[in-house]
């Protein structure tokens, strides 16, 4: 894998072209025109109409096209794009564009990729997608067995352990192994991504009070404790584990980088309910940058014009952060 410069634009999926994704992309355009370089890749079709486009044939057009006009690289797709109503013809094209992006970001095309929202039920029906998600399909494009999924904003990072699993499911899901990857991935992308020389972390419980003593639950003790004081040994710097309901308040915040938490509400709760508009979806472990908005397609308000474009904006402002990140962690 070449290393891309930060200078190179971002690639932007179009997602599921029945949802919010384009017209966002495009509403993402007209606020970034003169901050960054971004591309999206989309069937021209697809598009609304509300930026103004100019078709490119390869990324390294983008520059230059970016002051005046959405810089699109044409993918075509099989179907129509009824806003609201997915067509399983298209899933193709969606699996297909978000490789391509992939392949951009793999040669140093593109310097991160931005995804935005795919609608999993349709990619199964018309193209038998595999895959639980975007995450895991990425994962598998890259060839790493084990990605992090960690949510940014700038009032908080958080990273669930497990993701989306039964909560009934957690405790069997939570392993040493696991809790133990997660963390080192989290530390190594945080140096490399998000320019932290030495990231403090923050280990939730998993139980009320982190478990008590063994009142409210062994898992805190059989579990998390060990690993933290392992990697704490190792020179990490862990705090944990603690007790959830007491980690998110501003004054506790003020004392970690990221928050290792053990399921997905305990992570995602605290940084929706403190800044649900500006969250973003980091893909941690992959060997190129992922973000992606921190939403789905919204078919109920797709077409309307109302769907709010600042977790794409934000998500895009993210990854050519992180390019930049790493470029000087790799001159350094």
């Amino acid at each position: 894998m070449n290393t891309p410069s930060s200078s190179a634009p971002i690639a932007l999926t179009c997602g599921e072209p029945a949802g919010v994704g384009l017209e966002l992309a495009e509403a993402a355009w007209l606020r970034l025109k003169g901050e960054l370089v971004f591309f999206l890749i989309a069937d021209p079709a697809h598009l609304t109409g509300s930026a103004p486009v100019q078709m490119i044939e390869s990324p390294a057009e983008a520059a230059a096209v970016m002051p005046t006009a959405l810089p699109v690289l044409p993918h075509q797709f099989a179907g129509k794009a009824t806003k609201g109503t997915p067509d399983p013809a298209n899933a193709q094209g969606v699996i297909d564009v978000i490789a391509r992006a992939v392949d951009f970001a793999t040669t140093g095309e593109a310097s991160a990729v931005c995804t935005a929202p795919i609608h999993k039920k349709a990619l199964k029906d018309g193209a038998d997608f595999r895959w639980p998600g975007h995450t895991e399909y990425l994962a598998d494009l890259a060839g790493v067995d084990q990605v992090v999924m960690m949510l940014a904003s700038d009032e908080l990072r958080v990273v669930p352990t497990t993701i989306h699993i039964a909560l009934s499911e957690v405790p069997a899901e939570l392993t040493q192994d696991l809790l133990r990857r997660t963390i080192e991935i989290t530390d190594i992308d945080l140096k490399k991504y998000f320019g932290i020389k030495n990231p403090r972390l923050a280990v939730a419980g998993l139980n009320p009070h982190a478990g008590e003593g063994g009142v409210m639950g062994y898992e805190d003790a059989t579990v998390i404790a060990p690993v933290v004081s392992e990697l704490v040994s190792e020179g990490y710097d862990l705090n944990g584990p603690l007790s959830a309901d007491t980690m998110f308040h501003a004054r506790a915040r003020q004392s970690y980088d990221a928050a290792i938490c053990m399921y997905h509400d305990q992570a995602l709760i605290p940084i929706k309910t403190l800044d649900f508009d500006r969250g973003v979806n980091v893909t941690l472990g992959l060997p190129f940058i992922r973000t992606s908005p921190d939403h789905g397609t919204a078919f109920d308000i797709a077409g309307k014009g109302i769907a709010n474009p600042t977790s794409t904006i934000e998500a895009l402002r993210l990854a050519a952060k992180m390019a930049k990140a790493r470029e000087k962690a790799v001159v350094a």
